[in-house]
């Protein structure tokens, strides 16, 4: 089996599954409680269109993340089909101009370099 995840829309996660053989029940798994069961839907030739509907608690400020499982996630016979991550809130801020000032310095570190051995040094 194969999930493609399409991504959080109006606070629910959609993709596609995609294999042979008998459909498992699929989970949604925060912080390792199940929050949440996905519904599929025959979409045609070993292709299941998923759908799981968050609740509010797992959509919130800072870092969240969800893992779609198949089967029992507290069965050693479950497997992880996909995961997906929220980002909310300043925490995004922050991260985001971190990341960015790190990048400036990075290119100033190449800018100087390049002119460095442009000059024959």
């Amino acid at each position: 089996m194969r999930f493609e995840s399409h991504g959080v829309v109006a606070g629910c996660w959609t993709g596609a599954l995609q294999g042979t053989g008998t459909l498992p029940e699929l989970s949604v798994v925060h912080r390792g409680q199940v929050v949440a069961k996905a519904a599929l839907r025959d979409a045609g030739p070993g292709v299941w269109s998923v759908t799981a509907d968050l609740p509010a608690t797992v959509i919130g400020s800072g870092v969240n993340g969800l893992v779609l499982v198949a089967g029992d996630p507290d069965s050693a016979g479950s497997r992880v089909l996909g995961s997906l991550t929220l980002v909310a809130g300043t925490v995004a801020g922050d991260d985001l101009l971190a990341e960015v000032a790190q990048l400036r310095a990075e290119l100033e570190l190449v800018k100087r370099e390049f002119r460095r051995f442009a000059a024959g040094g």
